[in-house]
């Protein structure tokens, strides 16, 4: 959202919602790629502070038809009026957040629901990091209903051998292609088994398997929402349909089986 105009961003997503009939959301990040900072004349020196300003003219536009508004990076409108406006009353507006405690802080004070995608490590080593958020959104939002998604990258297979035989590929080639350019080391098979553990963050393997492992989150987190990233890399299309339909028909009923509860999981 930094680099990009919330204006633009508000019409592109209210569009696809009057297209789907208000099924849109916007999950609005400060992002993790820097390269499209130069291509449209932005500071990197100001990334938090243009997020912050462009999230809050995109939610101002989300609640009012017209709108003037003033800002340091953003443009100025005087009683402009937005279209095309989005089917819902308001698109839903998430922030999405990888593990920056001012984030956590921002989400809590805007009341905003809260993204979290976990691509590597331990999920419990983000246990603080929601309960400040929780403790941030109870502060600046009492009697408000909380939200909070965690989103992981997910493969299934019916074999969990194959599972990781089959995304491991792909995975490693995008993660160590990313990590070069970062400074990290190259995955190791042995990196990416680990993940793939019962309280790793890698959501790979057979139906049960990943079942167990969104609940294991949930006990953690407490999310009232979990989002799978299956397409990643060069994954044959085939085969993340299977991953999906696994999902979908195996997956989803176990675990709202376990909770008892009908909204908690989306793919």
């Amino acid at each position: 959202m930094s680099s990009d105009d919330p204006v633009r961003v508000f019409q592109q997503f209210s569009t696809v919602d009057q297209l789907s009939g208000g099924r849109a959301e916007i999950m609005v990040g400060r992002g993790s790629f820097i390269e499209s900072f130069p291509l449209f004349g932005f500071d990197l020196h100001d990334y938090d502070e243009l997020f912050e300003e462009k999230l809050n003219m995109l939610l101002a536009l989300n609640k009012s038809e017209r709108i003037s508004w003033k800002g340091k990076f953003t443009q100025e409108l005087n009683d402009a009026g937005i279209f095309p406006r989005p089917f819902q009353k308001e698109i839903p507006v998430w922030q999405a957040v990888g593990g920056t405690p001012e984030s956590a802080v921002r989400a809590g004070k805007l009341g905003l629901p809260m993204a979290l995608a976990i691509i590597g490590g331990m999920p419990k080593q983000f246990v603080p990091f929601i309960q400040l958020y929780r403790n941030t959104w109870k502060e600046y939002n009492p009697g408000k209903n909380f939200q909070l998604g965690i989103n992981s990258h997910t493969y299934i297979t019916d074999d969990s051998q194959k599972a990781g035989d089959e995304f491991f590929p792909a995975y490693t080639s995008v993660m160590s292609r990313i990590g070069k350019e970062r400074g990290w080391q190259p995955m190791s098979r042995e990196q990416f088994d680990y993940m793939r553990t019962p309280q790793g963050s890698l959501l790979v393997g057979s139906p049960k398997e990943v079942a167990e492992k969104i609940l294991y989150e949930h006990e953690l987190f407490g999310n009232t929402r979990f989002l799978a990233q299956m397409s990643l890399g060069t994954i044959a299309h085939r085969n993340v349909l299977k991953s999906m339909e696994l999902f979908a028909t195996k997956v989803i009923p176990e675990v709202k089986n376990a909770l008892g509860k009908k909204n908690v999981v989306t793919s």
